[in-house]
């Protein structure tokens, strides 16, 4: 199991979480598994940006971005060399650091 250390995030995660994941699982999945409700409007679908983390630490263990992530992640708010899509960054055997933004461009939110 990889473990995820998600950094303190005033809504969603306030006093940060350490989950556990399987290989193979996107960082969205393992996040919403464990009750760490990022948005994720597109359905996971790579359409949008609500999802976007920073990874802080392990990030060369993840999957290479495709090129729509890489596109998508040019609207995202607070770009920055690492930022990933957490639908699209699977996990594999290396533990993760991850930082959820305050912010996300957000067209269609269910929870606003």
């Amino acid at each position: 199991m990889t473990r995820i250390i998600v950094l303190p995030h005033e809504e969603l995660c306030p006093e940060g979480a350490v989950i556990e994941a399987e290989p193979g699982i996107t960082i969205c999945d393992a996040m919403l598994a464990n009750d760490i409700e990022i948005e994720h409007a597109c359905e996971k679908s790579c359409a949008c940006t609500t999802c976007h983390v920073y990874v802080r630490e392990g990030g060369e263990s993840l999957n290479d971005p495709s090129e729509c992530e890489d596109d998508m992640l040019d609207k995202a708010w607070g770009l920055e060399p690492d930022s990933r899509l957490s639908c699209q960054a699977v996990v594999d055997d290396d533990d993760l650091v991850i930082e959820i933004p305050k912010y996300t461009i957000n067209m269609v939110s269910e929870n606003h």
